[in-house]
């Protein structure tokens, strides 16, 4: 099935070359979920592609989370994840003023070489999301940022009147890919997709087949009833990789969320 059969209006109304290479993507493994590849060493990271990476739309990585980081393994990785057809989405959470995250999409970790994608809070204001734009030009490349809209932690301070702004701000402005919503609230997640109208994705952690709640405050919801809230991409950790089979879970998110697309589809 082709990208835009399969996406209709998402496809027809978001221009984002990042945003149509991921629907393609999604498109050819049949697979809306992202994988939290929270691992601290090159070898985990390295595994995962190799037992789940069919499954995969993405990987979400935290590079500072990485003991043995090396510029090096960290080149072969993303050379390895490229080769899985795999998007590499650098959960940074970039916070500050436009020239500064210019200035650390650089860096160390040069995240603007290998990053397909980040993920930013609008705090700042829109100037954030130029920023990283310039960082991705400065080395010829382009990439996507997803704003945060809102959190799926119990707690957290993205009120309603936040995610209203921030939306109101990103919904417009070219260099943004989409949203993050909360996965584990669909009702939620419904009142976002209508203010976003089609025009930008959704990715939703929060998202597990067990739904419930997990550690450290993290609450999860059905990936099935995610996706037919308005989730285009279903970010999922340790619902994969902490199980027994991580190659069969990631096959069973997959064909839940690849179903669910096309369910809502027929909506």
């Amino acid at each position: 099935m082709q990208a835009n059969e399969s996406w209709g209006r998402r496809w027809s109304e978001d221009s984002l070359a990042m945003a149509r290479t991921y629907m393609e993507v999604a498109c050819r493994k049949q697979s809306l979920v992202c994988l939290a590849a929270d691992r601290s060493t090159m070898a985990e990271l390295n595994q995962l592609i190799d037992e789940v990476g069919p499954y995969l739309a993405a990987l979400k990585t935290h590079v500072d989370l990485v003991d043995d980081w090396t510029p090096e393994a960290w080149s072969a990785f993303c050379d390895k994840a490229s080769a899985a057809d795999l998007l590499v989405f650098e959960d940074r959470k970039f916070a500050d003023i436009g020239g500064i995250s210019r200035k650390q999409m650089s860096g160390i970790y040069d995240i603007r070489s290998w990053a397909d994608l980040v993920t930013a809070h609008l705090i700042s204001g829109p100037d954030i999301v130029d920023g990283l734009q310039a960082g991705w030009s400065d080395v010829g490349r382009e990439g996507g940022v997803l704003l945060l809209a809102q959190m799926s932690s119990r707690g957290n301070l993205l009120d309603p009147e936040y995610t209203a702004k921030v939306v109101a701000l990103g919904k417009s402005h070219p260099g943004v890919f989409g949203f993050i919503g909360n996965g584990s609230r669909p009702d939620d997640l419904k009142l976002l997709r209508q203010a976003v109208g089609d025009g930008k994705l959704i990715w939703t952690p929060g998202v597990n087949l067990a739904v419930g709640d997990g550690e450290m405050g993290q609450r999860y919801g059905d990936p099935r009833e995610a996706v037919l809230a308005g989730s285009d991409c279903i970010i999922v950790g340790s619902g994969i990789h902490k199980s027994s089979n991580p190659s069969q879970q990631a096959k069973a998110y997959a064909k839940a969320s690849w179903d669910a697309l096309l369910e809502r589809k027929q909506k």
